[in-house]
């Protein structure tokens, strides 16, 4: 198994929604213009989850390139079919990261968004994107530090367990502190590194904090947190709104990589 976090169908559907929404969206398209799309290249997305990205990117290719989405959750795969419809240059495979099935120098780019963090062997990971990508091909890679979050809270020592308990959801909360001597062991090049916020100042629906407050509820509960903690935690933020009061802020990092030409 390569992923700590398991994508059952209510998760996946959770992280659907939450990839529809307005914040993640411009996240995406950050990555979107990082990885700089030109028809007739052949993509690979790596942990392509509902298949926003992996469908941008196959569009972009155009006739004479494509996509090829991988993630380890069937329904990830399922979700990003719905989507894929009609689009010939997309191609889904159920496929785990650290032994790709792919020949060696098969992509132009590769992208990873939200992915590396979940993946125990992550040299392993990386090793198998410096082997697919041609020389000179280039990756972007977005992670989180979990270290980053900034969220307004009146009962602080409650916060602060909660997110300490979601922290395990990943095996590398701080992975981009760490991805830069990774890169650099695995034969590629960081050539630049970027800041891409998240800033909710109102918890309504369609914000990123509300998605991720259902899905951090969901994976705490299952991990020893009670539901009741669960629930009055979310009636604060509730409450914090209501008075004008709500602040959450996270931060992504946006790594720009290449593989060096011989």
């Amino acid at each position: 198994m390569s992923s700590t976090m398991d994508f059952d169908d209510a998760t996946s559907r959770m992280v659907d929604q939450i990839y529809a929404s307005p914040d993640v969206a411009a996240t995406r398209q950050a990555v979107y213009r990082a990885i700089a799309p030109r028809a007739g290249e052949h993509f690979l997305d790596l942990g392509s989850g509902p298949g926003y990205l992996a469908v941008d990117l196959a569009r972009s290719a155009g006739p004479a390139g494509s996509c090829t989405g991988v993630d380890l959750s069937a329904t990830m795969i399922r979700l990003a079919g719905e989507k894929a419809t009609g689009i010939d240059t997309l191609d889904l495979h159920h496929a785990d990261i650290t032994a790709l099935p792919f020949d060696d120098a098969r992509f132009d780019a590769v992208t990873a968004l939200q992915t590396l963090a979940y993946v125990p062997d992550l040299d392993a990971a990386l090793g198998e994107i410096a082997r697919v990508l041609r020389p000179g091909g280039r990756a972007v890679i977005l992670d989180t530090d979990f270290d980053g979050v900034v969220w307004q809270a009146r009962d602080r020592a409650r916060m602060r367990r909660i997110l300490d308990a979601y922290d395990s959801h990943v095996v590398w909360p701080d992975l981009p502190r760490i991805l830069p001597a990774r890169l650099q062991a695995a034969g590629l090049v960081l050539s630049r590194c970027e800041v891409v916020p998240f800033l909710n100042l109102g918890f309504h629906p369609n914000s990123f904090s509300v998605g991720f407050s259902r899905v951090v509820g969901a994976y705490v509960v299952r991990n020893g947190i009670a539901q009741e903690e669960v629930d009055a935690w979310v009636a604060e933020q509730q409450a914090l709104d209501q008075a004008g009061e709500f602040f959450f802020s996270m931060l992504r990092f946006l790594f720009h990589v290449t593989k060096p030409a011989p």
